[in-house]
């Protein structure tokens, strides 16, 4: 049996600023078009004040953070899923969100990775986290 070429601790981060037209598109490719993402006016009703990005555009984010890890691996994987995800915090159109993704437990006999996910802001306030499994095949 191979062995997954990542180790406990290898971390990867991407950043990315929220824009307007992010929230747009992604309630255009999901059809959520639930008014704390798209109505402004409805919002400022709100004890938020201003629309949030969807919380699963933050996952998003991971998805590429997981990328990378692959990339790094040079391995055949496929995502096994997203679990504990939670939503800490809203993210607002001109949040910059920083995703780190950390190996978090390597289990050879089953070819799986567990990866910590923790997606800060611009303020450094934690707004998402999960626990992210990926699948090797060697």
């Amino acid at each position: 049996m191979g062995k997954i070429n990542l180790n406990i601790g290898d971390e990867f981060v991407f950043t990315k600023t929220v824009g307007e037209s992010d929230v747009y598109l992604f309630a255009g490719i999901t059809g959520d078009f639930t008014p704390n993402h798209i109505d402004e006016e409805f919002m400022k009703k709100t004890p938020y004040k201003t629309r949030m990005a969807h919380g699963v555009l933050s996952i998003g984010f991971a998805s590429t953070t997981a990328g990378m890890a692959v990339e790094k691996a040079k391995q055949v994987s496929v995502s096994y899923g997203y679990d504990g995800i939670r939503f800490l915090k809203p993210v607002f159109i001109g949040d910059t969100l920083t995703t780190v993704y950390t190996v978090a437990e390597i289990d050879e006999e089953s070819l799986k990775m567990i990866a910590k996910i923790e997606i800060f802001n611009q303020n450094k306030e934690l707004v998402t986290v999960a626990k992210h499994i990926e699948k090797f095949f060697i």
